[in-house]
């Protein structure tokens, strides 16, 4: 079997942006919720016969108290945010196993859901539906994979190298020296992707990389003034590594059974049809009808 790790809250940015508003009967916007809901369905459709769901059920995290820049809910926009607890709640009724982090990220749920599924042998390949960056630390081999919806891109472990220059267990790293703009921590200055994929490719983890640029081997142009600074800065990057690993501790599933959609719940039409879609009601209907044995 194939298992699918969703991430929900980038799904739900991602319609929002791309989508016109959509209001509900109650005058609230749902545009981009419905259009995650039709999105999963397709999913389903097609492919996905066990599927999960992440989402940041609360947009500040544990990482939140480690660095005083790291991300908020703070500039979202209001008709977006109030969709994030809708969602959760209309693919519950769909019948979609839900995770919603509270004091972890979606992120965190996704790692731990793709490293529990690739526990158990019946498991061909788990596909972790997100583009972020982060995530491809989770990518081992050709078993789990990071999936680019929007692309259509797959990414395998040797994927992962020819886009960031490093393997998967060296991205938060990476991370680390680089920063990551939209999650709010700035990396080392003037460590850029290359220079940072160069070193690693070599040393792997930021312990490992010699103090003494000297000892160097194929070291980058600057390469003194990139030891110079994370001489200088390297608690920061050891906490800006923490803030990038993923954890896989999050309560997401305990056996991928239950993972397997069965059908929309009986709530799912009164939904639909309070969101004025009645009809994906009707396809989640026939879905199930088809297939069904």
């Amino acid at each position: 079997m194939q298992v699918h790790a969703l991430d929900g809250t980038y799904e739900l940015f991602r319609h929002f942006y791309a989508l016109p508003s959509r209001r509900d009967r109650g005058g609230r916007e749902v545009g981009a919720l419905v259009g995650v809901l039709e999105s999963v369905l397709s999913m389903l459709r097609y492919d996905a016969t066990h599927l999960g769901v992440a989402t940041d059920h609360s947009v500040e995290s544990f990482r939140n108290q480690l660095w005083s820049g790291y991300k908020t809910g703070e500039g979202i926009d209001p008709d977006l945010f109030s969709q994030f607890h809708p969602l959760e709640d209309a693919l519950t009724d769909l019948g979609v196993t839900v995770w919603a982090m509270i004091e972890q990220e979606a992120d965190d749920g996704l790692a731990a859901a793709a490293a529990r599924a690739a526990e158990d042998p019946r498991v061909r390949r788990v596909v972790i539906c997100s583009p972020d960056k982060d995530l491809a630390q989770c990518v081992h081999g050709q078993r789990i994979v990071q999936l680019d919806r929007r692309k259509r891109e797959t990414r395998d472990e040797e994927g992962v190298r020819a886009k960031f220059g490093v393997p998967p267990a060296s991205i938060p790293d990476w991370l680390a020296l680089v920063g990551d703009t939209a999650d709010g921590f700035p990396g080392v200055p003037r460590w850029g992707a290359k220079s940072a994929a160069a070193v690693l490719a070599r040393y792997g983890h930021l312990e490992d990389i010699p103090d003494d640029p000297e000892q160097w081997e194929d070291a980058p142009r600057g390469a003194r003034r990139l030891a110079e600074e994370l001489r200088a800065h390297r608690d920061d990057a050891f906490l800006f590594r923490r803030l990038a690993t993923l954890r896989t501790d999050a309560p997401v599933f305990a056996s991928v059974d239950e993972l397997e959609w069965k059908g929309p719940t009986p709530r799912f039409a009164e939904r639909c049809d309070a969101l004025g879609v009645p009809e994906l009601a009707r396809r989640a209907a026939r879905l199930r009808e088809s297939s069904v044995p």
